[in-house]
């Protein structure tokens, strides 16, 4: 199993929204990198969804349900969308501070490719990420 976080503005698309629709393709990725992390997710991987621009933090977990395919907003092949459905709520937003404050994540791809959509998280990151969330 991989695992991976995406970003969304809550303003445009949150978790709630997300929760509400139940399946959500992820479409509109225009970044190389970011459609090629798309095109790598395979069914049942998690993923961190992290509210971007508003809030700063990880919200909750979802998981791939269908592999990539060619994004229907677009007529141009070379994008891709995958479909998410939600798995949990985090009872604990982890806030980008908390991630740059532990010296565990240092290497997160949210700190070091700030700007970057779709991205991988590597296993340890995500249990510290998860746990985080449950801490008081």
């Amino acid at each position: 199993m991989n695992y991976w976080l995406v970003k969304s503005e809550p303003f445009k698309y949150s978790w709630d929204d997300f929760v509400n629709q139940g399946v959500g393709m992820w479409d509109g990725v225009r970044n190389y990198a970011a459609r090629n992390n798309l095109a790598a997710m395979k069914l049942d991987d998690l993923v961190l969804f992290y509210h971007s621009n508003e809030g700063l933090d990880v919200v909750g977990i979802a998981k791939v349900v269908r592999e990539s395919y060619p994004d229907p907003t677009t007529e141009d092949p070379r994008w891709v969308v995958v479909d998410l459905s939600p798995v949990e709520k985090l009872p604990k937003g982890v806030t980008l501070q908390a991630i740059k404050a532990d010296e565990r994540l240092q290497d997160m791809a949210l700190i070091r490719l700030s700007r970057l959509s779709v991205q991988p998280v590597k296993k340890e990151e995500f249990d510290i990420i998860v746990a985080k969330s449950y801490e008081r």
